[in-house]
């Protein structure tokens, strides 16, 4: 070869190297394959890629640079650089560290952990990789606490005492000095809150908060599922009393202020144990044989006023908590039920959405702002049922809330039989442009004076129900594209499209009933998930396949960057129909009015931060919600331990399988190591356990005969024992 073709070739190889660490020093956060490195350097002929990717092994075996990820090259970190990842720990103890950035998560070692706890914000760095395929880190830093208080079970020695957190995710107990027990006995069920850890100790410092009570007690139960997750179970006595000084008398001068619709035939329909009724329907029909509807909601912003403890604790909750036997409400009683209360027979301010419609839903006009009404009647959702299947105005006392039979004028039955009709053509209108019809069972528990649950129940969405969902997402969708189409800041709901991977795994497992789902685009995908939900209907394994359709989706969140509504098939979606349970209503309420009022476009950042604030604790609040069902699903089955039951296999992991019994969708585990007719391995691929020497297959969705094990009301566990498949 020739000097100068030699020359020219280390040239190359310099240019190449040098590009490479312009690449990667750039983003040193980031891992890149060979092909956007190329790209990026503008490398498209054959041979120079060649080189390309010959110089980034030559890079990664001098240690001039790292491979985080097969086939990914980085920035070799310094001590200096490291990544700020999540905390996600394992049943084992071992984590692994979310970071953004990153295709994969970290895996880190419990040795490793430097103190961290699930869910904690952290500094870690990436070990070299070795023979393991895992990318392997340590965590330097604890930066921010995911949680600083624990539920747990006090251990009280001579002078001092630790509490064992019920968390099975917190793998330390906590040292409670004498001084910090707050009057706790032995075995009580108390909130800690953590302190120091010192270098020296073996457990971090805390201080007992609030004693909850006796484990096993069912009030101690609920309080502990609360503070769990940080959810107060009663307001500070500041605010109760602050409230309470609220002038919530209705003055002419603030009518005059306001769309009088006190003379327009108004009713609430609920359900029937409701106290807080925070929307209502109108009726009108106009001369021109059209029809006027009122969507009337509580006009909570009337009384919440921004820079108020009232407010900051509204902010604070962002939502209301809805546990199997109580409400724990996001605003104080005197509102909450009372003064915001669309109650029948008082007038009451309202914040409203008003549209004038033909006889084929279509809309003419649309009018929003505040107004203040006198609602004629209350009604729950299975005396409007009766009403639309009868069509007649006798409402006969075994669906009466009010303790006898009665009737209601012919207007009523008009009004409620119109919004049935006008409903139903809205909702065919929304299947047809893609929406997504999810009615999942909810699961409801028939309770004892002393809550205890003497029977199980499912709600069922009927045609009533459908009614006023359909009127209050006109009204959300209607008031989201008014603002949203003037490009101002404002709170949207917003549901991106589900995850590909999830929907072929969710085929994976369907295909085993006789379902399949098209994934050819989003049409084909929509109309093949309706399809799949009608189909379950009534089926055994209905509640698994909503279950997973449901997983398969994004997570609806709070935002001001709007992304339309995937779900709901809608461009432009708000929250604006619940402000007495939802702090992101109130915000809407608010921004909806300083833009009636013609007043500028405020900046979106502040409303930002309220809006991850209200998701993060919409979901935590769902949590919670879960835990009380599961709470009470344990309940009930504790006084049926010598029933056999058919369950249909829900889950599949390494340690056991989650069977949900059919007639209750109680959902318990059969652990591996108690199935003794074999040795049972894990086949992730196939979502079965499988037997070494009988190749006996149990696999998800598969009908299993079960009984009852063992039931734990702290722990929340519920076991089963396997009888075997359904014969």
């Amino acid at each position: 070869m020739s000097k100068k073709k030699k020359r020219a070739g280390s040239q190359r190889k310099s240019e190449i190297t040098k590009g490479i660490f312009t690449v990667l020093e750039k983003e040193p956060s980031k891992a890149f394959n060979y092909k956007q490195i190329a790209s990026k350097l503008g490398i498209s002929d054959t041979q120079d890629r060649n080189l390309l990717i010959k110089r980034l092994g030559q890079l990664k075996a001098s240690e001039r640079i790292v491979e985080p990820e097969r086939g990914r090259y980085q920035k070799k970190p310094s001590l200096h650089t490291y990544f700020t990842g999540r905390v996600d720990l394992t049943t084992s103890g071992n984590a692994y560290i979310v970071v953004d950035e990153l295709e994969d998560d970290i895996f880190v070692q419990n040795n490793n952990l430097n103190r961290a706890f699930h869910g904690d914000t952290v500094e870690v760095f990436i070990k070299p990789r070795r023979k393991s395929k895992k990318m392997e880190g340590e965590v330097s830093k604890v930066l921010e606490r995911k949680k600083t208080s624990y539920v747990g079970i006090v251990d009280k020695q001579k002078s001092f005492a630790f509490v064992r957190p019920t968390d099975s995710r917190m793998y330390t107990d906590i040292f409670i000095p004498p001084e910090k027990l707050k009057k706790a006995n032995d075995g009580d069920k108390v909130l800690v809150n953590l302190g120091d850890w010192p270098d020296d100790t073996d457990s971090p410092y805390g201080e007992i908060v609030e004693v909850l009570g006796r484990p096993g007690e069912h009030n101690t139960e609920i309080h502990a599922i609360l503070a769990e997750y940080g959810l107060p179970h009663e307001f500070p006595y500041e605010v109760e009393q602050f409230a309470k000084t609220l002038d919530t008398s209705i003055k002419e001068s603030e009518i005059a202020k306001r769309k009088d619709m006190r003379d327009v035939l108004t009713f609430t329909i609920d359900p029937k144990d409701a106290k807080d009724f925070d929307d209502a329907l109108s009726f009108q029909k106009l001369e021109n044989g059209n029809y006027e509807i009122g969507i009337h909601i509580a006009d909570v912003s009337h009384y919440v006023q921004p820079n108020t403890i009232l407010e900051d604790e509204a902010y604070d909750r962002a939502t209301s908590v809805y546990l199997v036997d109580r409400v724990v409400p996001m605003l104080p009683e005197v509102l909450s039920n009372k003064a915001c209360s669309l109650r029948p027979d008082e007038e009451k301010y309202t914040f409203s959405a008003i549209f004038e419609m033909d006889d084929n839903a279509k809309l003419v006009k649309q009018w929003f702002g505040r107004t203040v009404i006198n609602s004629n009647e209350r009604f729950a959702y299975e005396e409007a049922q009766h009403i639309i299947e009868t069509e007649q105005n006798k409402i006969p006392k075994e669906v009466s809330i009010r303790e006898k039979a009665y009737s209601v004028s012919d207007e009523v039955v008009e009004a409620v039989l119109t919004f049935d009709r006008l409903a139903k053509i809205m909702r065919q209108a929304r299947m047809d442009a893609g929406a997504i019809s999810f009615d999942k069972i909810e699961v409801k528990f028939h309770l004892s004076e002393d809550n205890e649950p003497v029977g199980v129940y499912f709600k069922e969405a009927k045609d009533a129900n459908k009614l006023i969902e359909e009127f209050m997402l006109l009204a959300n969708r209607k008031v989201a594209g008014y603002i949203g189409k003037q490009k101002k800041t404002f709170v949207y709901r917003v549901h991106d499209k589900p995850n590909e991977e999830k929907l072929m795994a969710l085929n994976g497992v369907i295909s085993r009933f006789g379902h399949s789902i098209n994934l050819k685009d989003s049409k084909t995908i929509n109309q093949s998930l309706n399809k799949l939900l009608e189909d379950v209907k009534g089926k055994k394994e209905q509640n698994l396949v909503d279950t997973l359709a449901i997983r398969s989706m994004s997570k609806a969140i709070y935002t001001t960057e709007n992304i339309g509504h995937y779900g709901l098939g809608f461009e432009y979606y708000t929250h604006f129909t619940s402000p007495i349970r939802r702090y992101p209503d109130v915000m809407v309420h608010r921004l909806l009015q300083h833009y009636l009022d013609k007043e500028k476009t405020p900046k979106s950042e502040p409303f930002e931060e309220k809006c991850k604030h209200s998701s993060d604790m919409e979901l935590l609040a769902a949590n919670a919600e879960r835990d009380s069902i599961k709470y009470m699903q344990i309940k009930f089955m504790e006084d049926h331990k010598d029933q056999e039951f058919l369950g249909v296999i829900s889950g599949v992991t390494e340690w056991g399988i989650y069977v949900e019994i059919v007639e209750n969708k109680c959902e318990g585990m059969i652990r591996i190591r108690d199935i003794k007719d074999d040795y049972y391995i894990f086949d992730e691929r196939q979502y079965a356990i499988i037997g070494e020497r009988t190749k006996r297959m149990y696999q998800l969705g598969d009908e299993v005969n079960v009984m009852v094990k063992s039931t734990d009301l702290v722990k929340r566990h519920l076991d089963f024992s396997l009888i075997g498949k359904k014969k």
